[in-house]
């Protein structure tokens, strides 16, 4: 006890690497002997929605060059990269700048970001594809149905430049150019 008489108890601290912090791959469980035996997730995943979380992912989406702006969002996309495991899940990342406002408006407009994207791109987005959403001053302003619009708005505006940038890299048929019949 100290002088007012209140009881001090030393707080128990969990190291990082502590056994009953362990993670293995999506849908698994722990190793017995080693926790409750409950399902651990290595990454969180929303309604088939893998999260980007290191520099690197969204610097390679950055660089891919196929986005699309609305009020609400700027949506980012770019294929999933080559040789990785893992290509057959949409993964998607979430970004607000401080141009959008302080911290508590920041990560309300994360949330609104994170539940749309559940919504839509759970339904609509494509398997092998990384996506990253980045709000805008007025996401937090927009209602919801106005920000899923906007996100699938720009989801269709993506698809048709992913679909422009097949054709022009061949993706058609041999020897025969768009609109031309044999």
């Amino acid at each position: 006890m100290n002088q007012s008489g209140c009881l001090i108890a030393p707080l128990r601290l969990i190291p990082p690497h502590s056994p009953t912090l362990s993670t293995v791959p999506l849908g698994g469980t722990a190793p017995q002997g080693r926790g409750p035996g409950l399902p651990v997730r290595e990454v969180s995943a929303v309604n088939g929605l893998v999260r980007l979380k290191t520099r690197a992912d969204f610097l390679r989406v950055a660089a891919g060059r196929r986005r699309a702006a609305r009020p609400g969002l700027v949506l980012q996309a770019a294929p999933y990269p080559p040789g990785k495991s893992g290509a057959l899940a949409v993964r998607v990342g979430f970004t607000a700048s401080r141009k959008v406002g302080n911290a508590v408006i920041r990560n309300r407009a994360k949330r609104r970001l994170r539940a749309a994207a559940s919504e839509v791109l759970g339904r609509d987005g494509r398997e092998g594809t990384d996506y990253v959403l980045i709000a805008r001053a007025g996401t937090g302003a927009r209602s919801y149905a106005e920000l899923v619009g906007d996100l699938a708005a720009a989801l269709r505006q993506i698809a048709r430049q992913a679909d422009r940038q097949v054709d022009r890299q061949g993706g058609g048929e041999p020897g025969k150019r768009r609109g031309e019949e044999a």
